[in-house]
Formats: structure tokens, sequence, C-alpha cells
């Protein structure tokens, strides 16, 4: 038992999650690692020298919050973007190889824009320089136009919706209110992961799961998670049924309307690397809903995944399996 989740209800959430389909929509992007060693210092500046051994590629983004509903067991549809480039043809195939299943990438793809890539370089399992290769104005109105005509068609097949927004400019405030307007219609939880640019236009949303970083900056004002009060009126402010808050290593609070507030401590028995553990979250609340979870139950839950996502190397999924073997 842990927080009121025992090891039945567990098992119970993860079985009725078979066959559940969530629609992820959001910013997609690919994670390349480029991994080495360092012995010396370059002659031409003072930066080490890194000899690459290994280069490897993950799904990032809104692309990795799917490959986290499949790895639980559910079915997803992605509605996103990517250009017509190496990159996005790389995403593309992971998505057609995830183990478990398959996402059904409904995507968006424009050859005068290019796939959002985040390049790392690690050596010593330390990240020595990031690199990023993206246009991150929102999409044209053209483009948000297709991508609502996919949200709707998603949404309409869905159990859950998920909301991925790293400000890579495909949550418009267009598509913003079309995906919530038809999750609504359709009586199915929303969760919303969201980001600075648009933070107060998801309204109406059924968990609003920003971090205290993101709260901050959006409410123009230090974040008061130990505070019930001020936990209130940010939700008030936000317009969320739920503010899930994500503390990092003092885990999550979770304001409810009509509710007392959860705290919940991380469970991470040892944090390797925190990259895509957001993802993971989010994933986990929607699918839990979706099954029937209370929000309580999905927060738990969710913070358990977190705690052992943590634990690996890189953005990565986590599996039925290690929850259960983590719950005993």
């Amino acid at each position: 038992m842990m927080d009121g989740l025992s090891r039945a209800r567990l098992d119970e959430i993860l079985e009725r999650s078979r066959g559940l389909r969530v629609a992820v929509v959001g910013d997609v992007m690919l994670d390349v690692y480029l991994v080495g060693n360092v012995s010396r210092i370059s002659p031409e500046a003072p930066v080490p020298v890194v000899h690459v051994t290994e280069e490897r590629y993950a799904l990032g983004g809104a692309a990795n919050v799917a490959a986290n509903v499949v790895a639980i067991g559910a079915e997803c549809t992605l509605v996103g973007y990517v250009g017509t480039d190496e990159a996005g043809a790389r995403i593309r195939t992971a998505l057609r190889e995830l183990d478990g299943g398959t996402v059904d990438a409904r995507l968006v793809e424009r050859g005068n824009r290019p796939t959002t890539t985040k390049t790392r370089v690690v050596a010593r399992q330390q990240q020595v320089v990031r690199f990023d290769r993206e246009h991150s104005h929102d999409l044209p109105d053209e483009c948000a136009g297709e991508l609502c005509d996919a949200v709707r068609a998603a949404v309409a097949e869905a159990d859950a919706l998920v909301l991925e927004d790293y400000n890579k400019g495909v949550l418009v405030p267009f598509v913003i209110h079309a995906a919530l307007e038809a999750a609504n219609a359709a009586g199915i939880p929303s969760v919303v992961d969201p980001k600075f640019r648009h933070f107060m236009e998801y309204r109406g949303a059924t968990v609003f799961k920003p971090n205290a970083l993101e709260l901050g900056a959006a409410l123009g004002t230090a974040v008061q998670p130990h505070d019930d009060e001020w936990l209130e009126g940010a939700r008030t402010i936000v317009g969320a049924r739920h503010l899930l808050l994500t503390l990092g290593e003092d885990g999550m609070a979770l304001r409810s309307e009509d509710a007392p507030t959860l705290r919940i401590p991380t469970v991470a028995r040892e944090v390797y690397d925190v990259s895509g553990a957001g993802d993971t979250v989010t994933a986990f609340v929607a699918v839990a809903l979706a099954a029937g979870a209370t929000i309580q139950e999905a927060a738990v839950l969710a913070n358990l995944a977190a705690g052992i996502e943590v634990g690996k190397p890189g953005v990565a999924v986590v599996t039925p399996a290690e929850l259960r073997a983590m719950l005993d």
C-alpha cells in the first residue's frame, strides 16, 4: 500500500487501461544523444574534446507522452507537427516500432519548418552541451486549421485528452480551445502540461499540471505549495477542476475543488536523470483517469511512475511490471 493505493487497486487500474485510447496533442520532438569520452581540452578553444562512441535517438515532448501511454498498455493517437526532414522520419519510424504497441500518428508536415530536435552531448554521464534545432513561433493559421480537424477526429475516438505544450508552436489558442471543447463535449478528462506562452488559455481543463517554476512565472509571484488558500486561488485563476503542482524533489501538491489539498512526497530512490519525468506524470494521470481512477489515485500512481523514470538515463518510459515491482 502506498498513500492509499494498494497493489490490488493498482492492478485493477492497469487492467482497465488496456484497450483505452488517449489523444495526445502537442509539440512533438526528437531527442538526440551523442555519448562519448573526454580526455583532453581543445587546442583551438578552452572546451573539452568529446570522442563520440555512441549516437542514439529518443522520442521527446508529446511523442514521449505517447510512448508512455502505449507502455502502460493503452492505445494512443498523437496529433502534432513534424518537418519533412530526417528527424521527422525518425519520429515516425520510432512511433511505429514502440514496445507494447503502435501510436496512431496524425502529424501535420511541412517542408519550410524543421522538426524540433534537441541534441545533447554527454561525456562521463554528464551533459556537456545541448543544441536545439527548431522554429518555436506559432504555426500559421492554415496549419492550425489542419491540426484542429485532426484533434476533433482524435478526441471523438478517445477516452482521455492530453495537451502537451513545450512552446514550440503547435498549441496555439485556436487548437487549445478546439481540443478542450471537444473533450468537454465528449465527457472525457483532459490533462494539460502547460508552458508560459499560452498559460491562461486552458480554462475548463480537468487537470492542469505545471511545475513550480512555470506557475510562479505565470502568476508573477512566489509559489506557496504549503498554503492551501494560495493553491486554491491559483486553481481558480487557471480555471481547472484540479491543479496538480509538481515540485521536483518535494513531490507534488494536488488541489481540487471542494477537497482538501493532497501532498504527495517523492518516491524516487535514486535520481539519475530528470529528463522526461513530467511527460511520464502526464501520461499516467490521463490513462488512470480514463480507467476510472480518482484524481487522488491518478496523482499517486503518476508520482510512483516518476520515481521510477528519474532513475533511468535520458528520456524513458515506465512499464506496469516496474510499477508492480516498486509497489511490492
